[in-house]
């Protein structure tokens, strides 16, 4: 059982919340972004993992005529029609949730009420606002569930689209595929190549004796504020310019050749998924070839691509980073998720995890006065019933 003292925790709470236990409980992690900043929505690639930190959602039928939804790091209850959720304004943590249970109800056709009605409850521990994907952890682990719970069955594919509408629709975000997909196609010891035209996964293995450190920087996480949302129009826009259909579909060559054409903002934006859909190709032959220094250098290089172009890093990922390219035994460094904030990922050794991680919090430290939360990351498993 993955993380038995948070599946622990899960059940006592679920117990003290509704008094007995769930009829079922799934599990999904979180996820680091590995290489393919912005590039899943431009139909592009991505090298991500699947995290040991994720959310377990618990639930039951229930008989109250409404769908009760606890957030068990809170024990705080949401609300709400078990046919038509809505969104809400108040408890809008909930609205993943809700968001999930709406593209089910869409999924499956219409059902007597009775038959929908549940009480759940969700815990887990991927901090939030790290640029873990907390919230599709959160979509997919209820996916999982509420789907079980009413004997219906998704594909990876058509789940992780329920947990990217319910992004786009209750909570204002206009994502792409990839915290989903990432979170259920996760493997232990894998990266997950994911091609965001066709929807095809495949899980490569790292090669050598490798791991992650997670950096969070505690920094503004926010993606709802519109900047992802800008940026993600900007592409749209140059893809129109280049009479594509995805920036996907624009080499570099093609880019460097016609971007004058484009305004200032809008072709540093663009260039950045340009360039990293090739970084991610090219790292897929450097694992394949046992080449991790050269792997670590294109991470160095996707996050001066994020920092420049797309303008979505921030002085505490900046820290990391360039912290990163100084310390023997860090091999590389990139912000991880959608930017603003969060955290950042690097490369290195299980034998120099702790060094690095000392120096790095060191670093951060001096620069910013406290240092940043610091954690070796073990790509594993992804989303199940438990």
């Amino acid at each position: 059982m993955h993380n038995s003292e948070l599946h622990a925790q899960l059940l006592a709470k679920f117990a003290a919340q509704y008094g007995g236990a769930p009829d079922f409980i799934a599990y999904a992690p979180g996820r680091i972004e590995v290489l393919g900043n912005h590039t899943d929505y431009n139909e592009g690639f991505v090298l991500s993992a699947a995290i040991q930190h994720g959310t377990f959602f618990a639930i039951r039928r229930g008989k109250a005529g409404l769908c009760r939804l606890t957030a068990g790091d809170l024990m705080v209850e949401d609300a709400f029609a078990a046919v038509d959720p809505g969104k809400t304004t108040v408890n809008t943590w909930a609205n993943y949730v809700r968001g999930v249970l709406h593209g089910i109800n869409e999924a499956r056709g219409p059902a007597p009420v009775a038959d929908s009605c549940f009480d759940a409850l969700f815990f887990g521990d991927i901090p939030l606002g790290s640029g873990l994907s907390s919230s599709a952890a959160l979509e997919m682990s209820a996916g999982l569930a509420i789907a079980r719970l009413y004997e219906h069955s998704f594909t990876h594919a058509e789940l992780a689209k329920i947990g990217q509408a319910a992004e786009h629709q209750f909570a204002g975000c206009k994502c792409g595929l990839l915290d989903q997909l990432s979170s259920l196609h996760g493997r232990a010891g894998r990266l997950v190549f994911t091609d965001f035209r066709t929807l095809g996964v495949k899980t490569i293995r790292l090669g050598g004796d490798v791991c992650f450190l997670m950096c969070n920087t505690h920094a503004k996480h926010a993606l709802v504020d519109g900047e992802y949302n800008r940026r993600r129009q900007a592409c749209e826009d140059a893809a129109a310019y280049f009479g594509k259909k995805a920036l996907r579909d624009v080499s570099v060559d093609e880019f460097n050749a016609r971007k004058a054409g484009l305004d200032a903002t809008t072709a540093k934006r663009a260039s950045h998924p340009v360039t990293e859909n090739e970084r991610v190709l090219r790292g897929v032959e450097a694992l394949a070839c046992g080449d991790l220094a050269a792997f670590g250098q294109l991470m160095f290089q996707s996050h001066e691509s994020s920092r420049v172009d797309f303008e979505n890093s921030c002085p505490e990922l900046d820290t990391i980073v360039d912290a990163a390219k100084e310390i023997p035994g860090a091999l590389g460094a990139r912000l991880s998720g959608g930017g603003f904030g969060g955290s950042a990922v690097v490369l290195t050794t299980p034998e120099n995890a702790g060094a690095v991680s000392r120096k790095l919090a060191d670093a951060y430290a001096q620069k910013h006065g406290a240092p940043c939360d610091i954690r070796v990351i073990e790509p594993s498993d992804g989303a199940h019933l438990c």
